[in-house]
Formats: C-alpha cells, sequence, structure tokens
C-alpha cells in the first residue's frame, strides 16, 4: 500500500511544474513540421486553430506546420475558384452546368499533404484543410442544407482506416453551420483507383453509376453540398449529383480541396 501511495503522489504535478517540463522538453524536442518534418516555428500562430480544434473535437490537434510550408498554401483568387465540374462536358449530361468549387491548387504544401493524408494516415492535415476549405466558403457565404462527404467503398475504407472526405467534409459543415451527413452517400460498387486512369473517358468509366442515395435519407428537395479532396477531370463529384438528382435533390453543389485544373472551361460563373 506504501508504495501505491508513494507512485500515486509522484505522478500528481503541479500545472505550473507541468509546463515547465513540457517547456524543457521542447527545447530539447522540438515541434517537428507535418510537411516537411523541418523544425516547426508555428507554435505561437496556431494558437487561434488549435482553439478551433478543441471545439470541433474536443482535444489537442497536435499539429506544427513550419513558417516555409504555410507560406507555400496557395488560395486561389476568388476568381479562380469556381469550373464546370466536368473538365470535359458531355452531350445530353443530365446534370448540365453542375458547379463545382475548388479553392486551392494541386501544388506546394497542399500538394505534398493530399499523398500524406491518404496514403500515411495524417487525418490532423485532413482536418486542418477541412477547416481551411470551411473558412473559404463561409467567406463565399455558399449555403446548403446538408453536407455529404464521397464515400469509400467498404474495401478501400478497411484498407485506408478512414475516409479522408469525411474527415475534410466535417469541419465545413461545421463551419459554415450546416448538418453533417456521413452515410447519406452509399457506394453501390468497388471502383479501380482513379489516380491509376489517367484518360478521362477511362476515369468516367470507371466511376459510372458508382453512387446511390441511401434508403436512410430523403434528399428531396434538398441542396446538397458533396465534399471530396481532389477534383481532376470531376468524373467522381459528377457522378455523386447524378444520385442525388435521382434521388430528388433540389440542387447540389460539388466542392473539392484541390485541383489541377489549369484552364478554366466554359463555366458561366
Amino acid at each position: 500500500m506504501g508504495i501505491s501511495r508513494c507512485r500515486f503522489h509522484c505522478t500528481v504535478v503541479p500545472g505550473e511544474i507541468r509546463e515547465a517540463l513540457k517547456g524543457a522538453v521542447d527545447l530539447i524536442l522540438p515541434y517537428k513540421c507535418a510537411v516537411c518534418g523541418s523544425v516547426s516555428d508555428t507554435e505561437d500562430r496556431f494558437g487561434g486553430y488549435d482553439e478551433l480544434y478543441r471545439s470541433l473535437y474536443g482535444g489537442e490537434s497536435g499539429l506544427h506546420i513550419c513558417g516555409k510550408c504555410l507560406s507555400h498554401i496557395g488560395l486561389q483568387d476568388q476568381t479562380r475558384r469556381w469550373f464546370l465540374c466536368l473538365s470535359n462536358p458531355v452531350e445530353n449530361d443530365p446534370c448540365p452546368g453542375l458547379a463545382l468549387y475548388m479553392p486551392f491548387p494541386y501544388q506546394g504544401t497542399v500538394g505534398k499533404c493530399i499523398p500524406k493524408i491518404k496514403f500515411s494516415k495524417k487525418t490532423e492535415l485532413a482536418r486542418f484543410f477541412g477547416c481551411l476549405l470551411g473558412s473559404s466558403l463561409c467567406g463565399e457565404d455558399i449555403k446548403a442544407d446538408i453536407v455529404v462527404p464521397v464515400p469509400l467503398s467498404a474495401e478501400r475504407l478497411e484498407e485506408r482506416g478512414f475516409n479522408q472526405a469525411s474527415e475534410i467534409a466535417y469541419p465545413v459543415a461545421k463551419l459554415c453551420g450546416i448538418p453533417f451527413v456521413e452515410d447519406c452517400l452509399i457506394r453501390t460498387r468497388d471502383t479501380g483507383r482513379q489516380t491509376d486512369m489517367k484518360d478521362s473517358f477511362r476515369r468516367a468509366d470507371n466511376i459510372k453509376d458508382a453512387f446511390a442515395v441511401s434508403d436512410k435519407w430523403d434528399v428531396t428537395g434538398l441542396t446538397v453540398m458533396v465534399v471530396d479532396d481532389v477534383s481532376t477531370t470531376g468524373a467522381t463529384l459528377h457522378e455523386t449529383a447524378k444520385a442525388l438528382y435521382k434521388a430528388g435533390a433540389s440542387k447540389v453543389l460539388c466542392v473539392a480541396l484541390a485541383g489541377n485544373r489549369t484552364v478554366k472551361n466554359a463555366e458561366p460563373f
């Protein structure tokens, strides 16, 4: 009993001492940038984000990004954030004029982080960029009735352990004050990786009719915001919109964090 009490008392460290110890450890083992791995110099600048993260998730983000990597997060000018969803419009499109909001180019820090999110399970980066995307959308005063992420197949979800689109879409919904509905859309079949297909026609065929609206949800008359991490040809988001319109949605707005569109198509925005 005496040993147990001693151990208990030894672990109760006053707050001031704990903070002093933490500061000493930080000097010896400084925070590393989650993007490039160099020593992060942004703890003070992340104070506001840490507060936001606590309000959304109830804990610490643990995220640190150096000033250099932060400076290479390039938000597009407002006139360069809107596109037609399909990079190559098709005849007899069931949802012509479908809008895509995509505020970040797939380059710089964003281009480095997307693979880290998907393949290195860096959910803290997905949440950070979700907050940036949500802030951008709020600045545009964009409205919707629900926010839904593009779903992964059951196989891909089991392999990855999380859906990066959900991690990005959740803070978007919270910051915009719109209900987040994670299970509204479902995959009706497994598909090949879009990134493995460079041809736009193969991408379209690969993802065709791969989504449906879950029986749990009625989207009749709703404006739905669909969120994904990356859009290249727009085929995936276009297919989700088809499924939502088929189920009775009044309007669908497609949103992607980033993409590699360098030439604007003939969008009417």
